[in-house]
Protein backbone atom coordinates (compact mmCIF):
# COMPACT_ATOMS: atom_id res chain seq x y z
CA UNK A 1 0.00 0.00 0.00
CA UNK A 2 1.44 3.39 -1.01
CA UNK A 3 1.91 6.40 1.22
CA UNK A 4 -1.16 8.16 -0.19
CA UNK A 5 -3.32 5.08 0.29
CA UNK A 6 -2.16 4.72 3.86
CA UNK A 7 -2.91 8.38 4.55
CA UNK A 8 -6.40 8.08 3.05
CA UNK A 9 -7.10 4.97 5.09
CA UNK A 10 -5.91 6.69 8.24
CA UNK A 11 -8.24 9.63 7.62
CA UNK A 12 -11.22 7.32 7.09
CA UNK A 13 -10.47 5.45 10.31
CA UNK A 14 -10.08 8.73 12.16
CA UNK A 15 -13.41 10.02 10.90
CA UNK A 16 -15.16 6.79 11.75
CA UNK A 17 -13.79 7.17 15.25
CA UNK A 18 -15.00 10.76 15.29
CA UNK A 19 -18.48 9.60 14.34
CA UNK A 20 -18.61 7.34 17.37
CA UNK A 21 -17.38 10.05 19.72
CA UNK A 22 -19.13 13.04 18.19
CA UNK A 23 -21.68 13.25 20.97
CA UNK A 24 -20.10 12.80 24.37
CA UNK A 25 -20.66 9.32 25.68
CA UNK A 26 -21.31 7.84 22.26
CA UNK A 27 -19.21 4.73 22.85
CA UNK A 28 -21.62 3.32 25.42
CA UNK A 29 -24.24 2.52 22.78
CA UNK A 30 -24.33 0.20 19.75
CA UNK A 31 -25.73 1.65 16.57
CA UNK A 32 -27.47 -1.53 15.44
CA UNK A 33 -29.15 -2.38 18.74
CA UNK A 34 -31.94 0.18 18.55
CA UNK A 35 -34.98 0.23 16.33
CA UNK A 36 -36.86 3.26 15.13
CA UNK A 37 -40.15 3.27 16.98
CA UNK A 38 -42.10 6.02 15.37
CA UNK A 39 -43.67 5.81 11.94
CA UNK A 40 -42.95 9.04 10.15
CA UNK A 41 -46.27 8.81 8.30
CA UNK A 42 -46.97 10.72 5.12
CA UNK A 43 -44.16 12.89 3.78
CA UNK A 44 -46.40 15.89 3.20
CA UNK A 45 -44.38 19.01 2.43
CA UNK A 46 -46.65 21.31 4.44
CA UNK A 47 -45.96 23.42 7.48
CA UNK A 48 -48.50 22.06 9.90
CA UNK A 49 -49.54 23.23 13.33
CA UNK A 50 -50.30 20.76 16.13
CA UNK A 51 -52.62 21.57 19.01
CA UNK A 52 -49.84 23.28 20.92
CA UNK A 53 -47.68 24.73 18.18
CA UNK A 54 -47.33 28.46 17.97
CA UNK A 55 -47.14 30.79 15.02
CA UNK A 56 -49.29 31.68 12.06
CA UNK A 57 -47.21 29.80 9.52
CA UNK A 58 -49.10 26.55 10.01
CA UNK A 59 -51.18 26.96 6.86
CA UNK A 60 -48.32 27.90 4.54
CA UNK A 61 -47.02 25.37 2.06
CA UNK A 62 -43.51 24.99 0.69
CA UNK A 63 -42.83 23.03 -2.43
CA UNK A 64 -40.59 20.01 -2.20
CA UNK A 65 -37.12 20.20 -3.70
CA UNK A 66 -36.92 17.69 -6.60
CA UNK A 67 -34.07 15.23 -6.53
CA UNK A 68 -33.05 16.03 -2.95
CA UNK A 69 -33.08 13.57 -0.06
CA UNK A 70 -33.06 16.44 2.43
CA UNK A 71 -36.23 18.55 2.29
CA UNK A 72 -36.22 21.88 4.10
CA UNK A 73 -40.03 21.93 3.92
CA UNK A 74 -40.22 18.71 5.95
CA UNK A 75 -37.71 20.02 8.46
CA UNK A 76 -39.79 23.15 9.00
CA UNK A 77 -43.02 21.18 9.30
CA UNK A 78 -41.60 18.94 12.02
CA UNK A 79 -40.02 21.85 13.90
CA UNK A 80 -43.25 23.83 13.90
CA UNK A 81 -45.19 20.82 15.14
CA UNK A 82 -42.85 20.15 18.08
CA UNK A 83 -43.74 22.99 20.53
CA UNK A 84 -46.69 22.01 22.73
CA UNK A 85 -48.73 23.84 25.36
CA UNK A 86 -46.70 26.76 26.72
CA UNK A 87 -43.41 25.15 27.70
CA UNK A 88 -43.13 21.63 26.33
CA UNK A 89 -41.82 19.83 23.23
CA UNK A 90 -43.47 16.81 21.62
CA UNK A 91 -40.91 14.08 21.10
CA UNK A 92 -42.26 12.56 17.88
CA UNK A 93 -41.91 15.72 15.74
CA UNK A 94 -38.71 16.56 17.61
CA UNK A 95 -37.15 13.25 16.56
CA UNK A 96 -38.57 13.65 13.05
CA UNK A 97 -36.79 17.01 12.88
CA UNK A 98 -33.57 15.19 13.67
CA UNK A 99 -34.26 12.67 10.91
CA UNK A 100 -34.29 15.53 8.43
CA UNK A 101 -31.23 17.19 9.98
CA UNK A 102 -29.38 13.89 9.61
CA UNK A 103 -30.27 13.93 5.89
CA UNK A 104 -28.97 17.49 5.76
CA UNK A 105 -25.61 16.43 7.21
CA UNK A 106 -25.38 13.36 4.99
CA UNK A 107 -25.96 15.58 1.94
CA UNK A 108 -22.78 17.49 2.80
CA UNK A 109 -20.65 14.52 1.87
CA UNK A 110 -19.28 11.33 3.44
CA UNK A 111 -16.84 13.12 5.75
CA UNK A 112 -19.54 15.22 7.43
CA UNK A 113 -22.12 12.47 7.03
CA UNK A 114 -20.16 10.18 9.31
CA UNK A 115 -20.95 12.54 12.16
CA UNK A 116 -24.67 11.96 11.67
CA UNK A 117 -24.41 8.26 12.51
CA UNK A 118 -24.01 8.91 16.20
CA UNK A 119 -26.95 11.30 16.15
CA UNK A 120 -29.06 8.60 14.52
CA UNK A 121 -28.09 6.24 17.33
CA UNK A 122 -29.30 8.79 19.88
CA UNK A 123 -32.71 9.27 18.26
CA UNK A 124 -33.04 5.49 18.02
CA UNK A 125 -32.39 5.15 21.76
CA UNK A 126 -35.27 7.45 22.65
CA UNK A 127 -37.56 5.75 20.14
CA UNK A 128 -36.70 2.35 21.57
CA UNK A 129 -37.44 3.58 25.10
CA UNK A 130 -40.78 4.88 23.86
CA UNK A 131 -41.62 1.49 22.35
CA UNK A 132 -40.70 -0.28 25.56
CA UNK A 133 -42.89 2.08 27.57
CA UNK A 134 -45.82 1.36 25.24
CA UNK A 135 -45.36 -2.36 25.88
CA UNK A 136 -45.43 -1.74 29.65
CA UNK A 137 -47.73 1.26 30.03
CA UNK A 138 -49.03 0.59 33.54
CA UNK A 139 -46.11 2.35 35.23
CA UNK A 140 -45.44 4.90 32.53
CA UNK A 141 -48.34 7.32 32.72
CA UNK A 142 -47.37 10.81 33.72
CA UNK A 143 -49.36 13.67 35.25
CA UNK A 144 -50.74 16.70 33.50
CA UNK A 145 -47.74 17.45 31.26
CA UNK A 146 -48.15 21.17 31.73
CA UNK A 147 -47.81 20.92 35.51
CA UNK A 148 -44.33 19.36 35.48
CA UNK A 149 -41.85 21.96 36.72
CA UNK A 150 -43.43 24.87 34.91
CA UNK A 151 -42.48 28.39 35.87
CA UNK A 152 -45.40 28.80 38.28
CA UNK A 153 -45.42 25.18 39.38
CA UNK A 154 -49.22 25.06 39.60
CA UNK A 155 -50.13 26.15 36.11
CA UNK A 156 -52.73 24.05 34.31
CA UNK A 157 -53.89 23.83 30.75
CA UNK A 158 -57.07 22.07 29.69
CA UNK A 159 -55.40 20.88 26.50
CA UNK A 160 -52.82 19.02 28.59
CA UNK A 161 -55.18 17.64 31.22
CA UNK A 162 -55.21 14.09 29.87
CA UNK A 163 -52.55 11.60 30.97
CA UNK A 164 -49.97 10.86 28.32
CA UNK A 165 -47.30 8.26 27.78
CA UNK A 166 -43.86 8.66 29.29
CA UNK A 167 -42.21 9.56 26.00
CA UNK A 168 -44.97 11.76 24.62
CA UNK A 169 -43.01 14.92 25.34
CA UNK A 170 -39.76 16.19 26.82
CA UNK A 171 -41.31 17.08 30.18
CA UNK A 172 -43.29 13.85 30.50
CA UNK A 173 -40.12 11.85 29.79
CA UNK A 174 -38.17 13.82 32.39
CA UNK A 175 -40.91 13.36 35.01
CA UNK A 176 -41.24 9.62 34.48
CA UNK A 177 -37.53 8.88 34.29
CA UNK A 178 -36.85 10.84 37.46
CA UNK A 179 -39.60 8.97 39.27
CA UNK A 180 -38.32 5.63 37.98
CA UNK A 181 -34.81 6.48 39.19
CA UNK A 182 -33.12 5.84 35.84
CA UNK A 183 -31.42 9.25 35.73
CA UNK A 184 -28.13 9.31 37.62
CA UNK A 185 -26.54 12.71 38.19
CA UNK A 186 -23.16 11.19 39.10
CA UNK A 187 -22.54 8.57 36.43
CA UNK A 188 -23.73 7.58 32.97
CA UNK A 189 -27.03 5.75 32.62
CA UNK A 190 -29.07 4.57 29.64
CA UNK A 191 -31.72 7.23 30.12
CA UNK A 192 -33.71 9.23 27.61
CA UNK A 193 -32.83 12.40 29.51
CA UNK A 194 -29.09 11.89 29.12
CA UNK A 195 -29.56 11.04 25.45
CA UNK A 196 -31.74 14.11 24.92
CA UNK A 197 -29.04 16.33 26.42
CA UNK A 198 -26.52 15.10 23.81
CA UNK A 199 -28.99 15.82 21.00
CA UNK A 200 -29.75 19.18 22.56
CA UNK A 201 -26.09 20.19 22.46
CA UNK A 202 -25.77 19.11 18.83
CA UNK A 203 -28.91 21.08 17.95
CA UNK A 204 -27.28 24.27 19.23
CA UNK A 205 -24.29 23.63 16.97
CA UNK A 206 -26.48 23.21 13.89
CA UNK A 207 -28.63 26.19 14.83
CA UNK A 208 -25.57 28.42 15.11
CA UNK A 209 -24.10 27.09 11.86
CA UNK A 210 -27.32 27.75 9.90
CA UNK A 211 -27.59 31.17 11.52
CA UNK A 212 -24.09 32.04 10.36
CA UNK A 213 -24.78 30.61 6.90
CA UNK A 214 -27.72 33.02 6.64
CA UNK A 215 -25.59 36.06 7.46
CA UNK A 216 -25.15 38.82 4.90
CA UNK A 217 -21.66 39.50 3.50
CA UNK A 218 -19.07 41.06 5.80
CA UNK A 219 -16.96 43.66 3.99
CA UNK A 220 -18.33 42.36 0.73
CA UNK A 221 -17.20 38.79 1.40
CA UNK A 222 -19.21 35.72 2.29
CA UNK A 223 -17.23 33.42 4.53
CA UNK A 224 -16.97 29.77 3.52
CA UNK A 225 -19.37 27.20 5.05
CA UNK A 226 -16.33 25.30 6.31
CA UNK A 227 -15.16 28.32 8.28
CA UNK A 228 -18.66 29.01 9.62
CA UNK A 229 -19.25 25.42 10.69
CA UNK A 230 -15.89 25.27 12.44
CA UNK A 231 -16.65 28.51 14.27
CA UNK A 232 -20.08 27.26 15.35
CA UNK A 233 -18.54 24.02 16.58
CA UNK A 234 -15.83 25.77 18.57
CA UNK A 235 -18.41 27.74 20.57
CA UNK A 236 -20.76 24.80 21.20
CA UNK A 237 -19.90 21.10 20.97
CA UNK A 238 -16.16 21.64 21.30
CA UNK A 239 -16.76 22.56 24.94
CA UNK A 240 -17.86 18.97 25.60
CA UNK A 241 -15.26 17.13 23.50
CA UNK A 242 -11.75 15.90 24.15
CA UNK A 243 -8.73 17.39 22.42
CA UNK A 244 -8.55 14.44 20.03
CA UNK A 245 -12.18 14.73 18.94
CA UNK A 246 -11.79 18.49 18.43
CA UNK A 247 -8.82 17.90 16.16
CA UNK A 248 -10.64 15.18 14.25
CA UNK A 249 -13.63 17.46 13.76
CA UNK A 250 -11.41 19.87 11.86
CA UNK A 251 -10.87 17.20 9.21
CA UNK A 252 -14.61 16.80 8.66
CA UNK A 253 -15.13 20.55 8.26
CA UNK A 254 -12.38 20.83 5.65
CA UNK A 255 -14.43 18.58 3.36
CA UNK A 256 -17.57 20.69 3.60
CA UNK A 257 -19.03 21.89 0.25
CA UNK A 258 -18.90 25.49 -0.93
CA UNK A 259 -21.83 27.90 -0.56
CA UNK A 260 -23.31 27.21 -3.99
CA UNK A 261 -24.08 23.67 -2.88
CA UNK A 262 -26.37 25.01 -0.14
CA UNK A 263 -28.32 27.04 -2.71
CA UNK A 264 -29.12 23.83 -4.54
CA UNK A 265 -29.77 21.91 -1.33
CA UNK A 266 -32.68 24.17 -0.33
CA UNK A 267 -33.71 25.12 -3.89
CA UNK A 268 -32.84 28.82 -3.84
CA UNK A 269 -31.05 30.99 -6.38
CA UNK A 270 -28.90 33.32 -4.31
CA UNK A 271 -27.73 34.34 -0.84
CA UNK A 272 -30.75 36.56 -0.23
CA UNK A 273 -33.15 33.67 -0.76
CA UNK A 274 -30.93 31.34 1.26
CA UNK A 275 -30.90 33.82 4.16
CA UNK A 276 -34.69 34.12 4.13
CA UNK A 277 -35.16 30.36 4.17
CA UNK A 278 -32.53 29.62 6.79
CA UNK A 279 -33.78 32.38 9.07
CA UNK A 280 -37.15 30.63 9.17
CA UNK A 281 -35.44 27.36 10.04
CA UNK A 282 -33.26 29.00 12.70
CA UNK A 283 -36.28 30.66 14.30
CA UNK A 284 -38.13 27.33 14.46
CA UNK A 285 -35.08 25.52 15.86
CA UNK A 286 -34.66 28.30 18.42
CA UNK A 287 -38.18 27.80 19.78
CA UNK A 288 -37.63 24.06 20.19
CA UNK A 289 -34.15 24.55 21.63
CA UNK A 290 -35.25 27.15 24.19
CA UNK A 291 -38.13 25.02 25.45
CA UNK A 292 -35.87 21.98 25.78
CA UNK A 293 -33.21 24.07 27.50
CA UNK A 294 -35.76 25.31 30.05
CA UNK A 295 -37.06 21.80 30.76
CA UNK A 296 -33.55 20.44 31.31
CA UNK A 297 -32.55 23.46 33.39
CA UNK A 298 -35.66 23.20 35.57
CA UNK A 299 -34.60 19.68 36.50
CA UNK A 300 -30.86 20.31 36.87
CA UNK A 301 -29.98 18.19 33.82
CA UNK A 302 -27.70 20.46 31.81
CA UNK A 303 -24.57 18.65 33.04
CA UNK A 304 -25.63 15.01 33.12
CA UNK A 305 -22.49 12.81 32.81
Amino acid sequence: MGVKSKAAAAIVVLLLFLGSLWLQGGLDYHWDSCLKGYNQGNKIHQLYNSSGADGAEGSQVLEGCPGQTFQVSLLLSHLLAAPAYTSDVLLQPYLSSWDELVRFMEALGPMVGLISKEIESKTSIIRQLALLSEENPEAELGPDVHSINTEAGTERNLEASEHTGAYHSVRSMIWVELNRGVVDFQQQTDSGCRTLLRLHRALLWLKLFLEKLAETPVAGRLRSPSELCREAYQTTLANHHTWFVRRAAELAFIAMPERGFFFRLVCVQNQEELSAMLNRVVQAIGEVYNRTQKALEDNGMLDLP
